[in-house]
């Protein structure tokens, strides 16, 4: 899932994509890269980020659908308003990625089910123009798992198919760098939810804190891409449906990899007691 970002304020591009025609011609940049979807969202989420209006996030949004949907692309939209997905469900999207899971717009299940689309469930805990709210835990990954399983069958209540639904664990999102590791090493309880799973980790603050220099300093936003690449080939490797990402070819190509090598670990043949322990004990220790 490659991102375009139709902000003048993302954390990562810092606006680099808020003109519609260029907000186009980078989505198709990013399908010729090897993405299988264009995430295209007009409001920025990031820790402090202030919430813009409908009419703008609809005047940058929809254009940019209705654009890339002519091209042929498959499109997610990321936006927390019922109405934004409504019209860009309209122009072409398929697919909606709302990172409160439904909370922020009371309209959103009923737009998504009645359109039968796709829909990316996030754990949420509440809009971050504070900051970091409510990032405290016990127990990280059985807390974020049993949060998203409410709002999973909350959202079922509302009318969204069984088989439309994604789960994303919300990835710096109300959650500081070691809970965003933590949930990363137990993929595997969040497979076990029972959905395709979403893993949205790319440039994000954990990465920097990671990265960051013997002073502490983390690296800016875009020089994160190499470390991007390897969560998603261990996301791949864990059984993730998608990573998002800004830069998508290194993670295309992280991705193949992981595959190939899980392809080949499957067809390979069992080792031979030759192999397995030498003809004489040392030839098959070398």
């Amino acid at each position: 899932m490659g991102v375009v970002n139709v902000t003048p304020d993302s954390f990562s591009d810092g606006g680099r994509w808020f003109d519609t025609t260029n907000a186009v011609k980078h989505g198709l940049e990013l399908i010729a890269q090897g993405a299988d979807l264009v995430d295209v969202g007009g409001e920025s989420t990031r820790p402090g980020a202030t919430r813009v209006d409908e009419a703008e996030e609809l005047k940058r949004v929809i254009p940019v659908v209705r654009g890339l949907a002519s091209e042929g692309v498959t499109i997610s939209v990321d936006t927390m308003r019922a109405s934004v997905a409504e019209q860009a469900l309209a122009a072409g999207a398929v697919l909606v990625n709302d990172v409160s899971g439904g909370l922020a717009d009371p309209g959103m299940i009923r737009v998504v089910a009645d359109a039968g689309a796709p829909f990316v469930v996030m754990h949420w805990r509440g809009f971050l123009e504070g900051g970091n709210i409510r990032g405290v835990y016990g127990d990280v990954v059985t807390e974020v798992a049993d949060e998203l399983r409410a709002r999973v069958d909350a959202v079922l209540e509302g009318g969204i198919a069984e088989d439309r639904l994604i789960v994303d664990p919300g990835l710096g999102f109300s959650k500081d760098a070691e809970h965003d590791l933590a949930l990363l090493a137990r993929i595997d309880r969040l497979l076990a939810l029972g959905h395709p799973l979403l893993v949205a980790a790319s440039r994000k603050r954990f990465l920097g804190r990671v990265l960051a220099g013997p002073d502490g300093t983390p690296p800016p936003a875009r020089e994160r891409d190499a470390a991007t690449a390897a969560v998603s080939a261990l996301a791949a490797q864990a059984g993730a449906w998608a990573v998002r990402v800004h830069e998508v070819r290194p993670s295309a190509d992280a991705v193949r990899v992981a595959h190939a090598i899980a392809q080949a670990r499957t067809s390979a043949p069992a080792p031979s007691a030759t192999l397995a322990h030498g003809a004489d004990g040392a030839e098959g220790a070398r």
